[in-house]
């Protein structure tokens, strides 16, 4: 059984989501599928916005699948991607300084070598706007984040395993999608970034940090 996993079938856990064909099955957190609106979300705080860096781990698989997705939508957006591998602290660095001011990143779900708390504390120490996949990176200063609730993942992970101890096979239980989507904004960021929260912001969002 498991939660939390960004991308089951491009991490490799189960090969089609509908038929897990393994003695497991979970909750994807919708990493991949999501991106867009990531994106989007990013692209209305920030509507100069150009170029956005995706910074990911190279054995990242579940990553290297939402770069894929992110990829489809840009021209739609108007921006550019520059995607980034890295396999150490020192490469990580090096790619952050390449960052210059209008850029944006766009933070793994994967917390891999930390490298969202790395893109975090550059986010906010050069003042270039982030984007994350889940709203606990907003509740330390990143500027906005859309992804599944973790807590919400969990009970909806809780009716899993009761079917389970009511005798159905983990492989004959669909992977589901997380129930609850989240959009999260710091207002604080916000005004450090000089960047005025549009209305329709303010009024999706599921949290705005003050």
């Amino acid at each position: 059984m498991f939660t939390l996993v960004g991308d089951p079938v491009a991490a490799g856990i189960v090969k089609r989501l509908a038929y897990p064909e393994a003695n497991l099955t979970g909750i994807s957190s919708l990493t991949t599928e999501l991106v867009p609106k990531r994106l989007e979300a990013l692209k209305t705080l920030v509507p100069r916005l150009r170029r956005v860096w995706a910074i990911y781990h190279g054995a990242d698989l579940p990553s290297s699948a939402a770069i894929v997705k992110a990829l489809e939508v840009m021209p739609r957006l108007g921006l550019e991607l520059t995607p980034r591998t890295v396999l150490s602290p020192a490469q990580l660095e090096r790619v952050l300084k390449e960052l210059r001011p209008g850029d944006a990143l766009l933070a793994p779900d994967i917390t891999t070598m930390d490298i969202p708390a790395v893109i975090l504390e550059a986010s906010l120490a050069s003042r270039i706007p982030a984007v994350f996949s889940a709203e606990l990176w907003v509740i330390h200063g990143g500027l906005v984040s859309y992804g599944a609730d973790y807590r919400a993942q969990g009970v909806q992970a809780a009716r899993l395993v009761a079917k389970i101890l009511r005798g159905t096979r983990p492989q004959d239980l669909p992977v589901e999608g997380a129930d609850k989507i989240a959009l999260a904004v710091n207002l604080k960021t916000a005004a450090l970034l000089d960047l005025a929260v549009p209305r329709k912001i303010l009024l999706r969002a599921d949290l705005l940090r003050r």
